[in-house]
């Protein structure tokens, strides 16, 4: 399994995250916030094989793609079509949906979900193409667990409400645990490699008093299995970072290897970002240092900056943060 991940927009410009978890048998496909533009860097294919859309919140900014993934998506019927975000996404989505003139459209079968996270649920609401999304169909709610808002079988979504004047989501994407075989273990033990493997990796294929040769099911998981953890990747958007705010990232992050954040303020005119409800670079480096991060990517850069100034951003998150970047292919720095 492996994540991959790239910033689509470029400097100065609307950005967006994409994610992609490869777990071996299938690919799940992730976009965090539609910025305008950001769509053109994905081949057709790719933006019609988005699982899962998170919005951080509505700003222009953070939403002004959106009518492209809905051309491209909104009689999608090959699977059904999931957004997510703050309080108040359903309302703000269905005018989307309702902002065109639809006839022709009562043969199709496209369906639309959209989440709206809070601190304690998820609300999800169901819109219908033949309806043309009229009706908000309610779905029963989910109470979450911790921070966890998405559990597939090959990673999971968690999302944190931070303060940007309004609710904006932080993400987390993190693939799930993959159990491996130790191979020398299994020779010592005097045993040979089979299809019966795969079986020991359920419980519910092979009972715990199963045996295999002289040896129980739930020991043979004890002495072979070896867990490795999944990668993950953190998606940190427009929002307020202070003392208090930034403890409870680092305890909620803490061992997330990538980082992708804002970066739209000097460390000098940080008074400004305070008032504006952002960040500085230096800010998300000591963030990155704090939860021990692999690395850090530098994103959502503002043009009311030259690019020298881009640089002079950079250096001052390296100096904190050695392992920092901006986004393949900006050529800044």
């Amino acid at each position: 399994m492996a994540i991959r991940f790239r910033v689509l927009g470029g400097a100065g410009r609307d950005n967006a995250l994409f994610v992609e978890v490869d777990s071996g048998q299938g690919i799940q496909r992730l976009l965090f916030d539609c910025g305008e533009g950001c769509l053109q860097e994905l081949e057709t294919h790719e933006v019609q094989s988005i699982d899962h859309l998170f919005f951080s919140h509505f700003h222009m900014d953070h939403v002004a793609g959106f009518d492209g993934f809905f051309r491209a998506n909104f009689n999608r019927e090959s699977r059904e079509n999931h957004l997510w975000g703050p309080p108040g996404s359903a309302r703000i989505l269905q005018h989307r949906f309702r902002s065109y003139l639809w006839n022709l459209h009562e043969n199709l079968g496209a369906v639309w979900h959209v989440s709206d996270i809070g601190e304690t649920g998820v609300r999800t609401w169901r819109y219908l193409l033949p309806e043309a999304f009229e009706i908000a169909h309610e779905e029963p709610a989910l109470v979450r667990g911790g921070r966890l808002v998405l559990e597939h079988e090959d990673y999971t979504v968690e999302a944190m409400a931070m303060d940007h004047g309004t609710p904006s989501m932080a993400y987390k994407v993190t693939e799930t645990t993959r159990w491996n075989i130790d191979s020398g273990r299994l020779a010592a033990m005097g045993l040979n490699p089979g299809p019966w493997l795969k079986r020991l990796k359920d419980p519910d294929a092979m009972p715990d008093d199963e045996r295999i040769g002289e040896f129980r099911a739930d020991e043979l998981r004890d002495a072979l299995m070896v867990a490795t953890p999944g990668e993950s990747v953190a998606y940190l958007t427009d929002f307020l970072m202070d003392e208090g705010w930034i403890e409870q990232l680092a305890e909620w992050l803490g061992g997330c290897e990538s980082v992708v954040c804002e970066s739209q303020y000097r460390a000098a005119d940080i008074d400004l970002a305070r008032k504006n409800f952002h960040m500085t670079s230096v800010q998300g480096a000591a963030l990155a240092k704090w939860i021990g991060a692999r690395d850090l990517v530098l994103f959502h850069v503002s043009s009311r900056y030259l690019r020298e100034d881009w640089r002079a951003l950079l250096a001052e998150a390296r100096e904190v943060f050695p392992a920092t970047r901006f986004p393949d292919g900006w050529g800044i720095g």
